[in-house]
C-alpha cells in the first residue's frame, strides 16, 4: 500500500523554527572561526579556481567543501585543519591567535623574524664575497694590460 501524493507534499507545522547554522551571533565561536578561516584562506592562497585545488590536494576535501571554507559557510575539521596547519602558516596563525595563545604566536614570529635574518646575512655574505672576487679579477686584468 501506498501513500498518496497528496499525503508526502502537507507537513504539519509545529511552529517550531529552527535557525539555521549560518544565522549565529558574532559572539558564538562557530562563526568567528568560519570568518577568520576564509580570511586567512584568501590571504594564504587568494580567491581563485587554483587556490581551491591546491587546498583541495593538501587536505584531500572536495571542491564544494573547500569552497564553503572559502566563502566562510563552514568551516574545516580537524583533520583539515591540522593538515592546512601543516601547509601554511598564516592558518597556524590565525588558530593561535583565535585560541588565545598570543605568547606562542610571538614566540613563533620571534623564530621567523631570526630565519628571514639569516637568510638576508647570507646574501649579504655571498654579495660581498662576489664584489670582491670581481674586484680582484678587475684589479689583475688591469695589472696585465699594462
Amino acid at each position: 500500500m501506498s501513500l498518496r501524493k497528496r499525503g508526502r507534499k502537507i507537513r504539519p507545522d509545529s511552529r517550531k523554527h529552527f535557525r539555521n547554522s549560518s544565522d549565529a551571533p558574532a559572539s558564538s565561536g562557530g562563526f568567528a572561526f568560519r570568518s577568520m578561516i576564509a580570511e586567512t584562506l584568501h590571504q594564504a592562497f587568494g580567491g581563485t579556481r587554483v587556490s581551491i585545488k591546491t587546498v583541495m590536494s593538501h587536505t584531500g576535501a572536495g571542491e564544494r567543501t573547500v569552497k564553503n571554507w572559502f566563502e566562510g559557510k563552514n568551516g574545516p575539521n580537524g583533520e583539515n585543519l591540522i593538515q592546512l596547519v601543516r601547509h601554511t602558516d598564516e592558518v597556524l596563525e590565525a588558530l593561535l591567535l583565535m585560541a588565545g595563545r598570543e605568547d606562542v604566536l610571538a614566540g613563533k614570529l620571534l623564530v621567523d623574524a631570526r630565519d628571514k635574518l639569516v637568510e638576508m646575512l647570507e646574501i649579504i655574505d655571498e654579495l660581498q664575497s662576489d664584489n670582491i672576487a670581481a674586484d680582484h679579477q678587475d684589479s689583475t686584468t688591469s695589472e696585465g694590460r699594462r
